[in-house]
């Protein structure tokens, strides 16, 4: 274990970040979401509530879902990705279902969604609106159902190996005690060519002791924020070998005495792509002469799609892209993107590294490391 420790940079053996058992952590979650919090108006920070508008797409379905699951809703982002229908998507610290309910219009009758949270109140918001929401869907049958368990330990809950296309959470992972387990599950249950799409709270720096055992800040979502860094590790480590951020915005802490406590540290909102890939993803971008060309088939975005941020492809223009990015939208046709791309070109011939010229945030990084983790705050090609 000390060899571990020390390979982390910080980080104990599970990804930890608090100080003190999982059980009272877990009970402190539990209480604070279940008992102590009655609506998101009652938080003390914008950690736990939405970040920048959704898309209206999703902006639509979220008015039929039901009020009080509506309410119940604590989250930092709107992690919920388009092109989904006939998918099967795995909602992750699913609360009192918000986003399981947008998914369950995305992936369609033929698709499924499946909700886990320990926060037995929360669970029970969730539960008591599925069927009469689905048949509003007009579906013959509910294509969505909530699970009592921890994120930390999907196999007790049931949920098989490579049995989901999409897993999706919302300013959850940061509440967990084994932060290296979750990630760990999630690319076990992932199919091949899945996605772990969520958003959630990170820090610029390692959070100091104090910190860290603020039970209010724990609560809020900011005691268990990682280092951006540390969880780029613990996502490679995992199987997940190039993060990819889509967006990101500052979290403001509103309460004078708690931004105290926290000092200069920053904290972040950032939703993250993480693909399962393997055999795919390298640890550099590498240049093999592909070019991948976006069809417009996805709902919403019929002009354009944004991977993360540094692509922005157009609908018809073809893209020069690294091996990576060529996985990710759909070389091979593993991708679950793939339908929606054209990728042409394989890596027989190698032209060296990949430069990163493709977006705004590519032309601003210096061009003097390229890893899959050093050109600039969410990877790039």
């Amino acid at each position: 274990m000390g060899c571990c420790e020390k390979a982390n940079n910080g980080l104990n053996t599970n990804g930890n970040n608090v100080k003190g058992d999982s059980s009272s952590t877990y009970e402190h979650v539990q209480d604070y979401y279940g008992r102590v919090l009655a609506t998101s108006k009652d938080l003390k920070t914008s950690a736990c509530t939405a970040s920048g508008r959704p898309h209206p797409q999703i902006i639509d379905v979220m008015r039929k879902v039901p009020a009080e699951v509506m309410d119940k809703f604590y989250g930092c982002g709107a992690p919920l990705p388009l092109g989904v229908d006939g998918l099967k998507v795995l909602d992750l610290g699913s609360g009192s279902g918000r986003d399981a309910y947008v998914c369950a219009a995305l992936v369609g009758e033929q698709g499924s969604v499946v909700g886990i949270d320990m926060t037995q109140e929360q669970i029970q918001v969730s539960r008591d609106h599925a069927d009469a929401y689905c048949q509003e869907l007009k579906y013959s049958k509910p294509n969505m159902r909530f699970v009592e368990g921890h994120i930390e330990y999907l196999d007790q809950a049931g949920i098989a190996d490579e049995s989901v296309n999409i897993i999706i959470s919302n300013c959850v992972v940061n509440l967990s005690p084994d932060k290296r387990r979750v990630l760990q599950e999630a690319y076990r249950v992932l199919a091949k060519g899945g996605e772990f799409y969520f958003s959630d709270v990170y820090c610029d720096r390692r959070l100091p002791q104090h910190v860290k055992d603020n039970q209010i800040l724990w609560g809020e979502c900011i005691s268990g924020a990682l280092y951006n860094e540390d969880f780029r590790r613990l996502a490679r480590e995992a199987g997940f070998a190039d993060p990819r951020i889509l967006s990101s915005s500052r979290i403001d802490i509103t309460d004078a005495q708690l931004a105290q406590v926290v000092g200069n540290a920053a904290f972040s909102s950032i939703t993250y792509r993480l693909f399962k890939l393997p055999h795919h993803l390298e640890s550099l971008w590498e240049d093999y002469g592909q070019v991948a060309t976006y069809k417009g088939s996805i709902k919403g975005y019929e002009h354009s799609y944004q991977l993360d941020d540094y692509h922005v492809f157009q609908t018809g223009k073809p893209m020069l892209v690294c091996g990576n990015t060529a996985a990710m939208v759909g070389e091979d046709g593993i991708s679950w993107l793939s339908k929606h791309f054209q990728v042409s070109g394989d890596r027989s011939m190698h032209y060296g590294l990949f430069q990163c010229v493709t977006g705004p945030q590519a032309l601003q990084a210096a061009p003097q490391s390229q890893s899959a983790d050093s050109c600039g705050a969410g990877g790039c090609c």
